[in-house]
């Protein structure tokens, strides 16, 4: 399995990252606060 941490500042791109990896299967756990 593989897993990926995804980081960055603000505005950087990650919610988009995220969403088009879920929309390719991955699942994708959101612990921003």
């Amino acid at each position: 399995m593989l897993k990926v941490g995804l980081t960055g500042g603000i505005g950087a791109g990650k919610s988009t990252v995220a969403s088009r990896l879920a929309e390719h299967g991955a699942v994708v756990i959101d612990a921003d606060v």
